[in-house]
């Protein structure tokens, strides 16, 4: 079942939108404990500064393993929706996982693509995001329900859709270079530890 709420669009079409104000819309609208990993640097801030749950994880210097570690939590609990907040630098360090998705079919799974075509908390160095359309390239990995957000309306009904259908699910953001009010505690054992007792793998 694809997306209900807009046709394809090409990367270009999408508009470009504040990450801050999308991770306080998707944190609103979940109800029901899902999980959701933040990918290094200004995706798990924002997920931070949006306002904490324990069923948060925040990665922390591990580029490129948002997207894994969210699909191990949806296979290991199968009942919990899992959303991965990750960045088009560290995607395009995982384009594999893509695949290994889709042949998975893996349908508890969100991911939220937040592309803004640059290695922003390196320096803002540009990435291959800004010429290869990410979300093309999941459609193609056998991910159908890939798709741009338009706007924000779109990027809600997007989300509302993607925590109550079957997926896998990919929504692909298009988002400016706000740097985060917020930064992330660096703590990774208590960042493991909470999660974990959020999701109730532990005590």
């Amino acid at each position: 079942m694809p997306f209900a709420t807009n046709r394809p669009l090409a990367r270009a079409e999408a508009r470009v939108m504040a990450r801050a104000d999308l991770t306080r819309r998707l944190v609103a609208q979940l109800k029901h404990e899902e999980a959701v990993i933040g990918g290094i640097g200004f995706a798990n801030f924002e997920l931070w500064g949006a306002g904490h749950r324990p069923q948060n994880f925040y990665m922390l210097g591990s580029m490129g393993l948002a997207i894994p570690i969210a699909l191990g939590v949806a296979l290991a609990q199968p009942q919990r929706r899992v959303v991965a907040l990750e960045g088009d630098g560290s995607l395009l360090m995982e384009l594999g996982t893509l695949a290994t998705v889709a042949g998975l079919r893996t349908p508890n799974l969100v991911m939220v693509i937040q592309d803004n075509g640059t290695y922003q908390i390196t320096g803002g160095q540009k990435a291959a995001s800004e010429t290869a359309d990410l979300i093309g390239i999941a459609r193609e990995s056998g991910l159908t329900q890939a798709a741009w957000a338009a706007d924000e309306a779109d990027f809600d009904a997007m989300v509302a859709q993607a925590l109550s259908a079957p997926g896998p699910w990919v929504i692909g953001v298009r988002i400016g270079t706000d740097r985060p009010e917020a930064t992330t505690e660096r703590d990774p054992t208590r960042i493991r530890d909470r999660f974990m007792r959020g999701i109730g793998t532990i005590r």
